[in-house]
């Protein structure tokens, strides 16, 4: 029988969001892939670091059971394969069970995304991730530098979200961009019980709601909507989560506030904004990434 992905959450990931191969990646942008590939090989036996993504990714996969497989993780790497030898070693060392990959020294690995069927895909080159948002796979540029997970939550996995241009369309999001905040707080009141369009990332929400639904008596999903909106506009979002039939566990409507140190309480495994400079808030405290997508991205 062939072996199927099917029904499972999978999410495809860099080598660069999973490990931190920044020292290594300063070699590679100089252009000399060569030495990259050289200095990867002599550091074989030598684990690679968590990176940003690393507590996501080992969380996701504590939801496998010896009776149930339900996520993947695959790397797609811009990698060579040689150096792709660490990134599975460096997998093994830490108990990620991690089997599938494609390494393809120096081009773009995103279109592998469409037979991978991938819930979600995390890269640090940008031009892959919007390759995989036009596409339609949830996907954020990870952010190398963020502050990682905390270890509070061993047996929850805490993934926080924004809102317009990410669960959501950025409908709303353009009349706010056009017209500012009081056209579209009266926007969003008028339209209060008409749900918001799905946005990128209302599959990876779903396939998550899936995967709690399934369960398992070691690890647990937790999620949060942390957005810049406020009443009465927080009213249209909850309806269109309603809507849904999704349920989140916390909602912060926070009025334009800074995100970060909110965000620092809730002590996420990871969080997805479409605007850079929530994204560079967040990252001084939790791991972030930028969706590349809506008005503010064009």
């Amino acid at each position: 029988m062939a072996a199927s992905l099917d029904g499972q959450l999978v999410v495809a990931i860099s080598s660069r969001a999973l490990f931190d191969f920044e020292e290594e990646n300063h070699v590679f942008e100089q252009g000399d892939d060569r030495a990259y590939m050289d200095l990867q090989l002599q550091r074989l036996e030598a684990p690679a670091k968590p990176g940003v993504a690393f507590s996501l990714v080992r969380k996701l996969l504590a939801f496998n059971t010896s009776q149930a497989q339900r996520v993947e993780v695959v790397i797609l790497s811009r990698n060579d394969p040689v150096s792709g030898m660490r990134v599975f070693r460096s997998a093994q060392h830490y108990g990620l069970p991690i089997q599938r990959g494609s390494f393809t020294r120096g081009q773009s690995p995103w279109r592998y995304l469409r037979p991978l069927n991938a819930n979600l895909f995390l890269s640090a080159n940008l031009a892959d991730v919007r390759a995989a948002l036009d596409a339609g796979v949830p996907a954020a540029q990870v952010y190398p530098h963020s502050a990682r997970a905390s270890e509070a939550h061993p047996h929850e996995v805490r993934i926080a979200f924004d809102g317009d241009a990410v669960l959501f369309s950025d409908e709303a999001e353009r009349v706010f961009q056009a017209q500012g905040l009081s056209a579209f707080q009266a926007h969003e009141r008028d339209k209060a019980a008409l749900p918001l369009s799905a946005g990128p990332f209302k599959p990876l929400l779903e396939a998550l709601h899936r995967l709690q639904q399934a369960g398992t008596s070691d690890m647990r999903i937790r999620t949060a909507l942390v957005t810049a909106r406020s009443a009465p506009a927080h009213e249209r979002a909850i309806r269109t989560l309603m809507n849904w039939n999704i349920e989140v566990d916390e909602a912060m409507f926070l009025g334009g506030l800074p995100k970060g140190e909110f965000l620092r309480e809730f002590e996420p495994d990871f969080f997805f904004d479409d605007q850079t400079g929530h994204i560079e808030s967040a990252a001084q405290h939790v791991p972030a990434g930028h969706v590349a997508s809506g008005v503010t991205n064009g």
